[in-house]
């Protein structure tokens, strides 16, 4: 899927899903929304009512769109001074309010990008198992393909109640900034919270 460089390239797969019209418009961040997930609801017992479970899906993409909105403010400036920024990850913990950036220990060397974003899938995976963090994001960036040098940002995201997709988003550095375009959301396995969706509570709903 990745060359062994440091640099990523996208699978060309990616080409069908991006879109034109490079814009600045990134997505809001809404902090005056209740974030915490009360414990001991939707997931107690395998008892999920189909209602709470609609209200707290809608709970989850807010958290995520936080969480995501946290993570590309923060990588931006990566992005903006390196053509070939290594992959980062952020957490969001179990308050739902508080976001955390994961970091690799000495372990991770100099590993090519392909790799860290497979030892931060490890990683984020370990913890949350543990119930550790409501959500996560793994950012990383690469050229669509040999061909095309457009680049794109890479969002992998999932939250514990049963959400897991990508995001891809097209960007271009103009003057020094980083300016996004329109982002397209495609499902994905899970990979962190469940081994699979059966395992998520979206999933009985």
């Amino acid at each position: 899927m990745f060359q062994s460089s440091k640099a990523l390239t996208l699978p060309i797969i990616l080409l069908s899903f991006l879109l034109t019209g490079l814009s600045q418009a990134q997505e809001s961040e809404d902090q005056t929304v209740e974030l915490k997930i009360p414990e001991n609801s939707v997931l107690s017992d395998g008892v999920i009512d189909k209602k709470e479970m609609a209200q707290y899906l809608v709970l989850a993409n807010k958290q995520l769109a936080y969480l995501t909105a946290k993570a590309t403010e923060e990588y931006a400036p990566v992005l903006e001074i390196d053509n070939n920024a290594m992959p980062a990850a952020w957490m969001l913990m179990n308050d739902g309010v508080t976001v955390k950036e994961l970091t690799l220990d000495e372990a991770a060397g100099d590993a090519p990008a392909s790799i860290r974003v497979v030892m931060f899938r490890a990683a984020l995976k370990s913890i949350a198992r543990r119930g550790k963090i409501n959500a996560a994001v793994i950012l990383y960036a690469g050229q669509i393909s040999e061909e095309n040098d457009q680049r794109a940002l890479v969002v992998e995201h999932e939250h514990r109640l049963g959400i897991s997709a990508t995001k891809i988003v097209p960007f271009v550095i103009d003057n020094g900034q980083v300016k996004y375009a329109q982002s397209v959301t495609r499902k994905k396995p899970f990979q962190l919270f469940y081994d699979d969706k059966s395992g998520a509570p979206a999933a009985a709903s």
